[in-house]
């Protein structure tokens, strides 16, 4: 019997010691966990590697960060296919929708939850992680204006497109040949600034529903009217109307920083290349001037790119990226990565770094006071490609304004709107 008791104290010894050994490997193995990273956002790529480096070095984690030029859903099929996921992914809102319910893990349980209204659930679990705000509408350089006008520039008195068009008059008789900038890129075009035209609807869902039965004639609607009308100003006015395609973004930039132009459609995005050309001080961002009375006070945006941690990562990975998100949040060091490194509006109250930049602080000021016109987040993967063809058809003036409707209406025939 004594024997016997002796055999089996030795063996939950032996198990013990088993059990220590264990939770010291699975603690290398935790400390050395491999996070992989999909940006999906080309601006920050290198700030994200850096970051990847520094945070690897200080957190014993294994990051690697990783981008791809194809379209974000395109790239994530890809990766799904050779079943090689990523830790976490950055993705348009629009992709937490269509690939969240079969591959992200529910974040309800997160205490960022809480610092944010820009968080996505879908069937009640929250699936997408806001890591940005951003926002869409005139970017204006108000030093060049001043300069040519002799006259301080404000925003908030360019309502409608008459408005807009007596400025533009101003700065072609002060010798500003060609006052504004439009970038030729079809996501610009047809993700950016025709997206409007849904979004200014009172239900967008229900408007592109009407183009598709026909009970909507796109050419008639008020909306896309009134925002055509002040794209023609923009068009008329673009510097590079002799030959609109053949602009180069980064050109259209550096020209609205060092104020050889006024205007320019875009986000606070640009900012990330602006920054380069030594800008004028005082740039910012407001609403699309608009034909319509109450559509050009609030710019278009919220949570704009998104992360979601893949369920088929171990489960060592998933607590890793948990961290990560949190770090991001709450650690200064990750708030300032995204205020400061990346210059980004953060999604989260909590967050009360000031933002740098002033298309970002534009944005912060209108997402302050409730001044953001939502994104609609249900379009289709090729919609921008598509639409931004016929789109640029009309900038290059191929197609007139019913031609372009018309390529719309056909395009919406037989596209099918995102899930949402």
């Amino acid at each position: 019997m004594k024997k016997a008791l002796a055999l089996i104290l030795a063996l939950v010894m032996v198990l013990a010691l088993a059990a220590c050994g264990g939770g010291t490997e699975a603690a290398t193995t935790s400390s050395g966990v491999n996070l992989t990273i999909f940006n999906s956002k080309m601006e920050i790529q290198s700030q994200m590697e850096e970051m990847a480096a520094q945070y690897s070095k200080e957190k014993g984690v294994n990051v690697e960060v990783y981008y791809s030029s194809d379209t974000v859903a395109a790239h994530m099929s890809t990766k799904y296919a050779s079943n090689d996921p990523y830790v976490i992914s950055m993705v348009d809102a629009k992709d937490i929708y269509s690939l969240g319910p079969e591959h992200a893990i529910d974040l309800s349980a997160e205490k960022w939850v809480g610092d944010t209204t820009q968080a996505i659930s879908v069937d009640g679990k929250v699936l997408g992680f806001p890591v940005c705000v951003e926002a869409r509408g005139i970017l204006y350089n108000a030093d060049a204006i001043k300069a040519v006008t002799g006259e301080d520039f404000d925003p908030a008195a360019v309502k409608t497109t008459a408005d807009l068009e007596s400025v533009i008059a101003k700065l072609v008789a002060g010798g500003m040949e060609a006052p504004v900038g439009l970038q030729k890129e079809d996501w610009s075009l047809g993700a950016h600034y025709f997206a409007e035209v849904y979004e200014q609807q009172d239900d967008p869902d229900a408007f592109i529903a009407g183009i598709k039965d026909g009970s909507i004639k796109l050419i008639d609607d008020p909306v896309f009217n009134a925002m055509m009308d002040t794209f023609d100003v923009l068009k008329a006015n673009n510097y590079a109307k002799a030959a609109p395609l053949s602009a180069v973004r980064e050109d259209t930039e550096m020209m609205l920083a060092q104020g050889d132009l006024a205007f320019k459609y875009g986000g606070n995005w640009d900012w990330s290349n602006i920054k380069d050309f030594d800008p004028s001080e005082n740039l910012g961002m407001m609403p699309v001037p608009s034909t319509l009375a109450g559509y050009n006070e609030k710019l278009v945006g919220g949570g704009s790119k998104y992360f979601y941690i893949d369920n088929a990562v171990s489960a060592e990975q998933q607590q890793a990226a948990k961290d990560f998100l949190n770090w991001l949040v709450y650690d200064e060091e990750g708030q300032d990565f995204l205020v400061n490194t990346c210059a980004l509006v953060p999604a989260f109250s909590n967050i009360t770094l000031p933002v740098s930049d002033p298309l970002g602080a534009s944005v912060k000021s209108y997402a302050d006071k409730g001044a953001l016109t939502g994104n609609y987040n249900y379009l289709p993967d090729d919609h921008y490609a598509k639409v931004g063809i016929s789109f640029q058809k009309y900038l290059a003036g191929e197609i007139d304004r019913a031609g372009f409707a018309d390529e719309v209406t056909a395009y919406w025939a037989t596209a099918e709107v995102g899930a949402h």
